[in-house]
């Protein structure tokens, strides 16, 4: 079984946060059977964490979960962060597949879907 975890920076702003959980049950939405788990989690200022959205995925019953970075730019956390937690997660939990995915920025489709927003 594979778990999908998109990791958000978060905000003291709870609407912030709550944006990241509203997009993440769009994900769930669309899902197609790839992930039978989906959720989200957050570097800091909200909950849950990282290791404790690793943790719930896990705790599920999933074998695999992909960690997928809801940031535009490869700054620290992208680059430094969140790896060393997946790193962490992986030392804690040897017998689970942990994939850190490309962070949203590097999308192909992402410059398109800027110039989309500007039609309205």
């Amino acid at each position: 079984m594979r778990a999908l975890l998109v990791v958000a920076h978060g905000s003291r702003r709870a609407e912030s946060n709550d944006e990241v959980r509203a997009l993440t049950r769009q994900i769930r939405e669309l899902k197609t059977g790839d992930y039978e788990y989906i959720d989200c989690a957050f570097l800091e200022l909200a909950e849950p964490s990282i290791p404790d959205g690793i943790r719930q995925c896990l705790d599920r019953g999933v074998n695999e979960v992909t960690v997928l970075p809801y940031f535009l730019s490869a700054g620290r956390h992208v680059n430094e962060d969140i790896p060393e937690l997946v790193k962490a997660a992986r030392a804690e939990y040897p017998g689970a597949k942990l994939t850190l995915a490309p962070h949203l920025g590097t999308a192909s489709s992402l410059a398109q879907l800027m110039l989309d927003l500007t039609e309205y």
